[in-house]
């Protein structure tokens, strides 16, 4: 009893039947990463969500593609991971329903040591943006390689490409890469004292790490409001409680997933992802 999941990954592939199983054995789950729809919307009463949904961001960076390029070639690739592939659905399906429609439309194979091909295919049909739904590797070989043919076609993605990674592999060819995510908690007030130990410890608390922290904090505070870890009484403390943590001060909907904050843009300079002003 009491049991407490604590999921930190994007691909809701696996999350969603796993959720399944723990709500048999009586475990609650809190995710702060795994930004599936499907994850609430199907996983049961004792799952809860401490990121954002893909069908949302979608609809930010869809609105975004279709006010700054809706003159020019745009592209979609996706990794074909549940991840990366629903969230360029997402972002395709809004920029379509403002009246913009993409030149190009492919699946890329993860793990690939280049992705020269699919970069010149790009280059030979001018395609002036490209919108990768998949992970911060492929990514950064691909803009990289891009840049490499002398060709400044636009990155712009997703969540995942907030890691150390990818500036690493990009090198100087990230700079001005678009991406989107929460608002940064390295800023808030409330996790200064965090950050500064994190640092001590030459750590930099980069993507989702202060969002997996806030988890434990929900739990706790959860914990202490049901002065129980009876899943019932959680799953009740979870939605009745508003939480106090270094990302901020949030409340769950019926559905599990947070109320705030939403998505906001960042783009890369020096390696790093900041925010757009």
């Amino acid at each position: 009893e009491g049991v407490t999941f604590v999921a930190g990954h994007w691909c809701s592939s696996s999350s969603i039947p796993a959720a399944k199983v723990y709500e048999k054995a009586g475990i609650l789950m809190i995710t702060p990463a795994s930004t599936n729809p499907k994850l609430t919307d199907e996983g049961g009463p004792n799952v809860f969500r401490q990121s954002g949904r893909d069908d949302k961001q979608g609809i930010v960076a869809g609105n975004y593609l279709a006010e700054n390029w809706g003159g020019k070639r745009i592209a979609f690739l996706h990794d074909g991971t549940t991840y990366g592939k629903d969230l360029a659905d997402a972002t395709k399906k809004q920029m379509n329903k403002r009246g913009v429609t993409e030149a190009m439309y492919e699946a890329i194979t993860p793990g690939q040591e280049d992705y020269f091909e699919i970069v010149s295919k790009m280059k030979d049909e001018d395609i002036d943006v490209f919108y990768l739904g998949g992970y911060s590797t492929e990514a950064a070989l691909m803009i990289r390689q891009a840049r490499d043919l002398d060709y400044g076609v636009q990155l712009v993605s997703g969540d995942a490409l907030t890691s150390e990674e990818f500036g690493m592999v990009a090198g100087g060819a990230a700079e001005g890469t678009l991406i989107t995510f929460f608002p940064d908690a390295r800023n808030y007030p409330e996790a200064q004292d965090v950050v500064a130990r994190f640092r001590e410890e030459d750590y930099e608390p980069e993507g989702y790490t202060l969002q997996t922290y806030a988890a434990f904090q929900t739990w706790l505070q959860a914990a202490n409001s049901a002065d129980s870890l009876e899943l019932d009484k959680m799953i009740r403390a979870l939605h009745e409680t508003e939480f106090q943590t270094v990302f901020g001060t949030f409340k769950f909907n019926e559905n599990g997933d947070m109320t705030a904050p939403g998505f906001v843009w960042y783009t890369f300079e020096d390696g790093n992802y900041v925010p757009i002003k």
